[in-house]
């Protein structure tokens, strides 16, 4: 069992790794507030662009490597 949750470990990490490369950045945050470029039609309808859907998958393989490592640790598994 310990070798099964590593090598999903591993593969969450590397997933995960990949997801926060690929986000965007937030440089144009900032300025954009005093240009007022920020009631844009993407960012009103930013929840159903692939951005969100990074963040979203971002957040649960983020969690999910959480929950590993702590069963991983855990002196549960260490017997």
């Amino acid at each position: 069992m310990k070798i099964a949750l590593t090598i999903a470990f591993i593969i969450v990490a590397v997933v995960l790794a990949i997801l926060v490369l690929s986000q965007e950045g937030k440089e144009n945050g900032f300025t954009g507030s005093f240009t007022g470029s920020v009631d844009t039609y993407w960012g009103k309808n930013k929840k159903h662009s692939r951005e969100a859907k990074i963040q979203k998958a971002t957040a649960f393989f983020g969690a999910l490597f959480i929950i590993i490592a702590a069963i991983l640790s855990s002196k549960w598994l260490n017997k």
